[in-house]
């Protein structure tokens, strides 16, 4: 028995699908097929039954593959052990992300940090905040940047900055008459928010008091901040954006944007992670780049902003 078995087995279950697998693992599916099938002759179980479409665990294959993780985990936790003590900035390392912050933040830093760090192999996985916080529990991610919310106290979380909330105006829209826009201007205009499950979506219909968001048909909602930036560039409504976004917009886009009155909603990015962590002079270079990479005014909570969680 072998940890690349276990690592194998363990890939299989996650895509349920032998070639899927294979590729993840960056072997040949005969190769994977082969090694998973001696690990079974070698335990005298199978682990698998390939009659099921998609390929699902056996009874049996179950408990092994739940103790193969925890074993897989162990070993990682050795590796890193290792490196911490070297204060090497050095391996594998998984980011979760979310898609509200992602486009905009990593442009800001990624290329500068594994300029800098060419022994890092950081991978990079978007995900809702809920999905973060799951990965960060089972060690699927080794740390998540996310908005700091209710709730982590679970969690070990790093400040990164503030970030402001702006609004993206239609001209057809009259709060495009206005210069600042106070939350209570949003009422009975037609927004577009982001699905539920997007914390972004649920602090700005806390600070805006948005009544009944849910089942306005003055409200729609969709998966992406760009695709609600195309509906208010055709004419459609309001939509709410980080003010990162606006430093990648052009010269007519930035016309359609209005920043909020005092206080202005601002969400605080951190970086979380499990309380077991223990790669801290990886996450310390991470935290350094991002910070390096905005404006120093955002290090810090100004006296005209408020949080929103």
């Amino acid at each position: 028995m072998t940890l690349q078995q276990l690592e194998y087995i363990v890939a299989l279950e996650k895509f349920r699908h032998f070639t899927k697998a294979a590729e993840y693992c960056n072997v040949t599916q005969p190769t994977l097929s082969a090694m998973i099938q001696k690990l079974e002759d070698e335990l005298e179980v199978k682990i698998f039954d390939r009659s099921q479409q998609p390929i699902a665990p056996t009874a049996a294959g179950a408990i092994v593959i739940k103790q193969a993780k925890e074993v897989l985990v162990q070993a990682e936790q050795i590796k890193n052990l290792v490196q911490e003590q070297k204060q090497e900035v050095a391996g594998k390392f998984t980011l979760g992300i979310l898609p509200t912050i992602a486009p905009y933040l990593l442009p800001r830093f990624f290329s500068k940090l594994i300029a800098k760090y060419p022994k890092l192999e950081i991978r990079i996985a978007e995900m809702k905040t809920s999905e973060i916080k799951r990965a960060l529990l089972s060690g699927d991610i080794d740390a998540g940047i996310l908005a700091d919310i209710d709730g982590m106290d679970e969690y070990t979380t790093t400040h990164l900055f503030h970030e402001p909330y702006m609004t993206y105006v239609s001209k057809s829209c009259p709060l495009y008459e206005k210069q600042l826009v106070k939350s209570s201007d949003l009422q009975n205009h037609q927004l577009w928010l982001l699905d539920e499950g997007h914390c972004f979506r649920d602090q700005m219909v806390k600070f805006c008091q948005i009544k009944s968001a849910q089942e306005s048909q003055m409200t729609y909602s969709l998966g992406s901040i760009e695709t609600f930036m195309r509906m208010v560039e055709s004419g459609c409504g309001v939509t709410f954006i980080p003010w990162m976004a606006t430093q990648q917009l052009s010269e007519s886009q930035k016309e359609l944007v209005r920043p909020f009155a005092i206080p202005v909603p601002t969400r605080h990015l951190v970086a979380a992670t499990n309380k077991n962590f223990i790669r801290h002079t990886i996450l310390q270079a991470i935290v350094e780049e991002i910070q390096a990479s905005v404006p120093k005014a955002m290090l810090s909570l100004a006296t005209s902003q408020v949080s929103v969680y």
